[in-house]
């Protein structure tokens, strides 16, 4: 474990060392000032606009952040060649793809933390709102979803030699998941034999990446969500993340690392 540790521990110090985090920060803060300040015609919607626009934005930034940096991880390595003194150590493969798939799982995690809480801060002293509750959910969610994006990103990582054919191949997955995947089930009644079938079977094997989407509840201030579902939800991400690198192992344990 301490192993898996240190190996998370220098993917964190790798990503707060990029300027990708601070550039996303900064428009952020951009965003989030312009919901402070604004006030047009005294209508509420636009302040209503403005926050779905920097909860897309929080979205969009900590799905980035997870695929570029997943992607360029193991395939780094084998470029400039520290893979093999890393695993001259009493290091496995294993130890390889937990210790890479935590660190990028807890530096977005520390990414999207500071994103929601500064929106939060900002939010809150507009509005005198505290939904301190609803707000660990929009982050939580979000979070263990992510799990599943970086599981499937190390996954590519191994089967893809180039990190910019993994990044594309994976952001079209996670966008069609993220927007077409809860309509497969509905359109699939509609097609015939055996093409019915067909998509049927993908929309049950597909992760559906958007149950995780509680932006909503922020904007519209509804009530929280079952904590139960809470419960369910992240199961459902463990379960995915946990085949997913399972998969990643059986594949990199016999890859030959040279190119």
């Amino acid at each position: 474990m301490n192993t898996v540790l240190a190996l998370a521990n220098l993917v964190v110090k790798e990503l707060y060392r990029r300027k990708d985090f601070y550039v996303l920060l900064f428009l952020l803060v951009v965003l989030a000032a312009m919901m402070m300040f604004v006030n047009f015609f005294n209508d509420p919607n636009i302040v209503r606009y403005l926050k779905e626009i920097c909860l897309l934005f929080i979205w969009v930034s900590a799905l980035i952040i997870a695929i570029t940096t997943t992607a360029r991880q193991i395939p780094v390595e084998r470029e400039q060649r520290t893979i093999f003194p890393l695993l001259a150590k009493p290091v496995t493969r294993a130890h390889v793809i937990v210790g890479k798939f935590l660190g990028c799982w807890f530096a977005v995690g520390l990414a999207l933390a500071a994103f929601y809480l500064f929106f939060f801060v900002v939010s809150g002293s507009r509005d005198g709102n505290w939904p301190v509750l609803t707000y660990f959910q929009a982050f939580w969610l979000p979070w263990v979803m992510l799990a599943v994006v970086i599981s499937l990103v190390l996954f590519g990582s191994i089967i893809f030699s180039a990190p910019s054919a993994n990044v594309t191949i994976c952001v079209v997955v996670v966008l069609g998941i993220l927007l077409l995947g809860g309509y497969l089930n509905q359109a699939a009644v509609r097609l015939e034999e055996p093409r019915r079938t067909i998509i049927q079977t993908i929309y049950f094997l597909i992760p559906h990446l958007e149950w995780f989407d509680v932006r909503d509840f922020i904007v519209y201030g509804w009530q929280l969500v079952p904590w139960i579902d809470c419960v369910l939800a992240t199961l459902y991400a463990i379960t995915y993340s946990a085949l997913l690198l399972f998969a990643t192992w059986l594949v990199f344990r016999r890859k030959a690392l040279t190119t």
